[in-house]
């Protein structure tokens, strides 16, 4: 049994809670909001984001951070929403002992310094040891036992190995990788390409348009990805496809949502307003765009988004401008 500490209690920290409760490990969870944690302990379920969903009897409820991590936990996982990990992780950094293992579960990469979320945890807490976990796995489905598998991604690969053998069972299957780049750039990104999927569905037009959304929004994040360092066959795995697949299709999708709001006319703005949770393809569109000029890549998706969100594009127009550009080779390496 090991002991678990989760920095936020939103719904994916508080789906990936049970699933380790359940596999015998003792977890507590820690929230900055005194109205969660006050929800999360007399009701004992996360009645907004998961309701339904019991928290097993075993799982402590806490919002005194130190009181959360003080304990000798074995692993930290950090499960607070992109726009406040680097916030969280300032705030925790003099509690964490040298040879922490910490693991993030959020999905992001920070507008002013193109970081991701493992770097921006790695800078403020630099004693401690990073990891990822990602892949297609909605909170909702995860937290009642639907079949999902993911991937992790460790600098070592021991300490991968390690988060493999506390997170599996026999509803939960995980991989290992050592391309913690690659994943966090697919688990990021995808939320980009989500976006632009949901405003399709929302201005109405059918499975060949998703379908080629999902095809070309690989292709631009894999040739992202290539150009920073990262492994190109990660994108053809669960962070990769896996995950656009499941954040463009899926009812569950905040960012699809958030898409479908704003095809139907819905501002950026309102449209977060109305789904009601940190849409974190928003918080990355920026950042995927400056680490598109900053590589030299094409990512005329990505570009698109950022006009729709920023720059008042309309959506009908954006789609235009996608499907007129000059006509070219689908891979350009390709001889004949």
């Amino acid at each position: 049994m090991k002991q678990i500490t989760f920095l936020g209690a939103g719904s994916w920290g508080t789906a990936l809670a049970i699933l380790l409760a359940k596999n015998g490990h003792k977890v507590t969870m820690w929230s900055k909001m005194e109205d969660e944690v006050t929800m999360l302990t007399e009701h004992r379920e996360h009645l907004h984001r998961l309701p339904g969903v019991k928290l097993p009897a075993s799982i402590e409820i806490t919002g005194d951070l130190e009181q959360a991590v003080e304990r000798g936990t074995d692993f930290i996982v950090f499960a607070v929403a992109s726009p406040y990990v680097r916030g969280t992780a300032k705030e925790v950094s003099a509690l964490i002992p040298q040879g922490q293992r910490i693991v993030n579960v959020a999905k992001g990469i920070e507008e002013d310094t193109l970081m991701t979320l493992c770097d921006i945890i790695q800078e403020e807490i630099p004693q401690a040891e990073v990891a990822v976990l990602s892949g297609p796995s909605h909170a909702e489905e995860v937290s009642v036992g639907v079949p999902t598998t993911v991937v992790v991604g460790a600098g070592q690969k021991e300490y991968a190995m390690a988060l493999q053998e506390i997170f599996m069972n026999e509803r939960f299957r995980v991989y290992t990788s050592p391309d913690v780049l690659g994943i966090e750039l697919g688990g990021s990104i995808k939320n980009v390409i989500a976006l632009a999927a949901g405003i399709c569905d929302g201005l109405g037009c059918g499975d060949n348009t998703k379908a080629a959304l999902i095809t070309r929004g690989i292709t631009e994040i894999m040739r992202l990805g290539e150009a920073m360092g990262a492994k190109p066959e990660t994108f053809a795995g669960l962070s990769g496809i896996g995950d656009l697949i499941v954040t463009c299709t899926s009812t569950h999708s905040r960012n699809h949502n958030a898409g479908v709001l704003i095809g139907q006319g819905y501002t950026m703005q309102a449209a977060m307003d109305e789904v009601k949770q940190v849409v974190e393809g928003v918080y990355s569109a920026k950042a995927a765009r400056k680490l598109a000029e900053k590589y030299q890549v094409s990512m005329p998706i990505v570009e698109g988004i950022n006009k729709v969100l920023f720059e008042g594009l309309s959506a009908e127009k954006a789609m235009f401008l996608l499907l007129t550009r000059d006509r070219c080779n689908e891979y350009p390496d390709q001889g004949w």
